[in-house]
């Protein structure tokens, strides 16, 4: 596979698809040729293709350089050329001699004769290839290449630049050489009076120019000089912003620098949503791997730069996902949010409140803000408790007194509820116990039994049969006697049920002990299921 890269696709390419380096070369012209075959017939075969007689074709090796640049390093020598295509690779590409990749350099004279003997180039002519850059358009281009003498200076082919730029002969410019982009820009200024050589300028260097500042008087540019554009599209990068709400949709894309800090990331992003305190916005980064927000959204000035935010396990994103807060993030940080869902005692309504207190605030703090927000049974004698909820099970009763700090409520619900009376004064013979929803499934021969529906809690007195609990749980759960006759009742113990009686004695069901934890043992509620599995 031949690509052959020429000055055509240096310019459609240069400042619009790259604007580091001189050409992709994966979008030149492409000849899949017989390595037996020779050279000179493939250049008959160029010849034909873009119309370019043989003795118009010099052609160019490219290397990679040590700085990671990749840049035409010498012209072929007559000798090379009358070589097969195959052993050209060799020379040119140690690691993949299936590829050759060459520069064709086209010279056509007034007399139609080459300006430069083939294979002949002297050794104190170096190939300079050269890029205009206009602060005024924010735009680079490449305008063309020129061979100069090592001991020549740049002051000599100023007039020649500026008629590649189109400016008039003594127009007054200043140049750059074009370094290295990775890992970040080198772009320095030519000093004029130093020969090409004592520049250290040699065969497929890039001196970018335009017009000198002072000749440009007194306008203000994004970016005056060529150093600092290349450095802006090198860092540039634009990120796509989505509500947190609504993480699957792309909401609107921001032009930002990698180099941004968070206050300049958030300043942009508060601009555009019109918002005068940027400190309102939070953000969060992207998961890679899952395509979800990540868990725990960027601390408030968590992150020195833009890279950061977008880089998931030393992979790079182009996704934030943004939340406009009710109060700043730094005084927000201070404190802790909880979601509780609140069940009213009455009603059929559950409700969900978003409560925020310092962190070292208590239960008990947290149950007398909520009391301020939610319609109580009994105003004045009201007491509530807090119920940690996961998978309709009741793992956890806060004690008042616990601090909220270190809850989370991203995997488990709060539940908030009032405590019955008959709780408060519980006699030394009366249980609390748990009652759970459940059905049963038969999964390659076994029984299985999966939760589903709010679990509650129950007060057993000493000595109440199963006919008693069942009517104290159909009248708290309000069903019909028609739906409850469906029901079956039995004490669940790590998984396998026991079924009750009417005239079981409950209390005697829950008097062991050994088990995990109160949810490993509950009475459950089992309801029939018709769907099929």
């Amino acid at each position: 596979m031949i690509k052959v890269a020429r000055d055509e696709d240096l310019g459609e390419q240069i400042g619009k698809e790259i604007y580091f380096d001189l050409v992709d070369h994966d979008k030149v012209r492409s000849f899949r040729i017989e390595k037996q075959m020779p050279f000179t017939q493939f250049k008959e075969d160029i010849a034909m293709t873009f119309g370019i007689p043989v003795q118009f074709q010099r052609y160019w090796l490219w290397a990679k350089r040590k700085n990671h640049t990749y840049r035409p390093q010498r012209a072929l020598t007559a000798q090379e050329e009358i070589q097969t295509v195959g052993e050209l690779s060799e020379v040119s590409n140690k690691w993949n001699n299936s590829e050759l990749r060459i520069y064709l350099e086209v010279e056509l004279c007034l007399d139609l004769r080459p300006l430069y003997p083939l294979g002949k180039t002297t050794r104190e002519e170096i190939l300079l290839f050269l890029k205009f850059y206009d602060p005024l358009k924010e735009r680079i281009r490449y305008v063309g290449r020129l061979f100069v003498k090592e001991s020549g200076k740049p002051l000599e082919i100023l007039a020649k630049l500026n008629e590649l730029a189109g400016f008039l002969p003594d127009e007054e410019i200043e140049l750059f050489e074009e370094i290295k982009f990775e890992p970040n820009v080198m772009c320095e200024h030519i000093n004029m009076n130093l020969s090409f050589h004592g520049s250290q300028l040699e065969n497929g260097d890039i001196i970018c120019f335009q017009k000198s500042l002072r000749k440009l008087g007194n306008k203000q540019f994004r970016f005056p000089e060529v150093p600092s554009f290349l450095e802006y599209v090198h860092n540039r990068q634009v990120v796509r912003f989505r509500s947190l709400e609504k993480p699957k949709e792309d909401e609107f894309s921001l032009e930002l620098s990698k180099q941004n800090n968070y206050d300049e990331v958030v300043e942009c992003l508060a601009r555009h949503l019109r918002l005068d305190d940027p400190s309102r916005v939070r953000l969060t980064s992207h998961n890679y791997y899952s395509q979800q927000p990540k868990p725990q959204p960027i601390r408030y000035r968590g992150v020195d730069r833009l890279t950061e935010m977008l880089s998931h396990y030393h992979q790079l994103t182009d996704i934030l996902y943004y939340e406009v807060l009710d109060i700043p993030l730094p005084e927000l940080q201070g404190l802790k949010t909880l979601k509780v869902t609140y069940y009213h005692s009455a009603k059929d309504e559950v409700t969900i409140h978003t409560i925020r207190l310092p962190k070292q605030s208590t239960i008990g703090d947290v149950l007398n803000d909520l009391k301020t927000k939610v319609e109580l049974s009994r105003p004045p004698d009201a007491e509530l408790r807090l119920l940690e909820v996961f998978y309709h099970k009741i793992y956890k009763i806060f004690p008042l007194d616990e601090r909220i700090e270190n809850i989370n409520d991203q995997y488990w619900t709060l539940r908030a509820e009032e405590i019955p009376e008959e709780e408060k004064s519980l006699d030394p013979h009366s249980l609390l116990i748990h009652v759970y929803h459940f059905m049963k499934y038969t999964a390659q021969n076994q029984a299985e039994i999966h939760n589903f529906g709010e679990p509650f809690l129950l007060v057993i007195h000493e000595g109440e049969t199963l006919t008693e609990v069942k009517a104290r749980i159909q009248k708290k759960l309000q069903v019909s006697d028609r739906e409850f006759s469906k029901w079956k009742f039995a004490r669940v113990s790590l998984g396998r049920p026991g079924y009750l009686q009417d005239y079981d004695i409950v209390s005697r069901c829950f008097q062991r002990r050994d088990v995990y934890g109160a949810w490993e043992q509950f009475l459950g509620l089992e309801h029939t299921h018709n769907a099929p599995n």
